[in-house]
């Protein structure tokens, strides 16, 4: 059974905009301060990288070749990376909250 039209773009938009926010998040919780990193701080930008690692990779897997118009796998593989990148930066973003730095 083919995809719905626009599966390709909606996972590639949605991606990008995961990955922005993901970004706006670091900017603000402040990864480029000075100081020695604690746990929390390399939990939070471990998580970080994971999502935003996945969340890049996904346009690339949705738009590489298949063999016929019904397959489906790499939309089914890039729609499991995206959530799995999703996941990944919400999770910083709890760590972040719930081990606020004093």
């Amino acid at each position: 059974m083919p995809m719905p039209q626009g599966s390709v773009p909606a996972l590639c938009t949605a991606s990008a905009t995961m990955f922005s926010l993901g970004i706006i998040f670091l900017g603000y919780w402040g990864l480029q301060e000075g100081g020695s990193w604690t746990t929390t701080d390399r939990l939070v930008a471990g998580f970080a990288i994971v999502g935003f690692a996945f969340l890049g990779l996904v346009p690339f897997v949705v738009t590489s070749p298949v063999v016929s118009e019904s397959d489906d796998s790499k939309i089914r593989f890039g729609r499991g990376m995206f959530l799995i990148g999703v996941m990944a930066v919400w999770l910083s973003i709890a760590v972040s909250v719930v081990f606020r730095r004093p």
